[in-house]
């Protein structure tokens, strides 16, 4: 929706000599008349001009899967096979079951494979943390608001995880 044509001009119509000299000599007080208008014109489409949003909610996310909001510590482990010499702590903006998003300092071409590994769980201590390691391809890349960082956009091919703490037997089926 616009904010173009939201407001209707008001055109005062003409008085006839006649009645504008009955009305100014008339024994009611002088003033303005009531002027009324037609909410629904027919050369103008129909549509809302205010939608009470507080009142009838927000539409729904229309995705398959739909995405959080999480800021997870992730680190880019290799890039096109060429594994990452230092691997930097990045994070991502938002993950779904099928892909992340994140800012990296980085340009990566779309299509390209990386590895990422991403902390689910980070528990004090180092007991009990949960890391999902990755194959992905790159599927969008874009400029970000920082001057030589690019928002990554990339969907999960492969996704194992990692725990550090010890599952006791009758968990393992054995």
């Amino acid at each position: 929706m616009s904010a173009t044509n939201l407001a209707i001009p008001l055109t005062v119509p003409s008085i006839e000599p006649a009645a504008a000299t009955a009305a100014a000599t008339g024994p009611g007080p002088a003033g303005p008349r009531l002027c009324c208008k037609p909410l629904l014109r027919p050369e103008l489409p129909r549509r809302f001009v205010r939608v009470p949003t507080h009142a009838v909610g927000v539409h729904p996310e229309h995705r398959e899967y739909p995405r959080a909001t999480l800021k997870l510590p992730l680190k880019l482990r290799s890039v096109e096979g060429v594994v990452e010499e230092f691997p930097i702590t990045l994070v991502t903006r938002d993950i779904s079951s099928t892909g992340v998003y994140f800012l990296c300092p980085k340009a990566l071409a779309d299509g390209a494979a990386i590895e990422l590994q991403i902390v689910l769980v980070s528990r004090p201590l180092g007991q009990g943390n949960v890391v999902m390691a990755s194959m992905a391809h790159v599927r969008r890349s874009d400029a970000a608001a920082v001057p030589g960082w690019f928002g990554i956009a990339a969907t999960f091919d492969d996704v194992q995880f990692d725990r550090d703490d010890c599952v006791p037997t009758r968990f393992m089926g054995v």
